[in-house]
């Protein structure tokens, strides 16, 4: 780097244009679907050319996976923040509550996600990639799960802390599934809370849920 700091300015000019583009992406994802759209527009609501798209991105694709990562890590971090608060025992019940308070639940986000979800099942490298990203989640609980054992007890039938992260994941995907549709995020938190009890108890600390499909 020289003397007077030129690099650095332009490493912030640089993370500020791809922070730009990000957010520009996300709006116009959320608006118009992700196979709607182009760099062009992208590049249109962000200010920028495409010769600054370029310089940050290969593609949409890779400016979509640099979101999903984003989000990725803030729930993986949410999840593992509610988990954590109990020490080496866990609380099951406890730590549902924490991370049904505390969980994203962006209906735009939602949105975004299932577009490229669609885009992803005709790609099998996309597909790949995108469920390399989702593993992270899933590893966050299991190891949070796993650290726990010894002092708590889990539903044999999910098997290991793996098996049991495996199914908050697809809990979690149900639950957001609903959202897009009925756009209750106050309901799906309270679903959330009582699969999550069932899964990880013997449920009985929850009453039974009815009228959700």
């Amino acid at each position: 780097m020289a003397a007077d700091g030129t690099t650095g300015r332009v490493t912030g000019r640089r993370a500020r244009t791809r922070a730009n583009l990000l957010g520009a992406a996300f709006s116009v994802f959320a608006a118009k679907g992700f196979g709607h759209v182009s760099i062009e527009e992208v590049c249109e609501a962000a200010g920028y050319t495409r010769g600054a798209f370029y310089s940050n991105f290969a593609g949409l694709d890779e400016l979509f996976f640099a979101l999903y990562a984003e989000r990725a890590e803030l729930i993986a971090d949410q999840v593992s923040a509610a988990l954590a608060a109990d020490g080496p025992d866990l609380d099951v019940p406890a730590a549902v509550d924490r991370v049904t308070e505390a969980l994203l639940l962006d209906r735009d986000w939602l949105l975004v996600k299932t577009d490229f979800l669609v885009h992803a099942a005709r790609d099998p490298d996309v597909a790949r990639t995108l469920l390399e990203h989702r593993a992270r989640l899933r590893r966050t609980v299991a190891d949070r799960l796993a650290r726990a054992r010894g002092h708590t007890e889990l539903p044999a039938v999910l098997g290991d802390a793996d098996g049991a992260a495996h199914a908050v994941v697809a809990a979690y995907d149900g639950v957001t599934t609903r959202l897009l549709l009925d756009r209750d995020v106050a309901g799906a938190r309270a679903w959330l809370k009582q699969l999550l009890t069932a899964l990880l108890t013997d449920g009985s600390a929850e009453p039974a849920a009815h009228g959700r499909g």
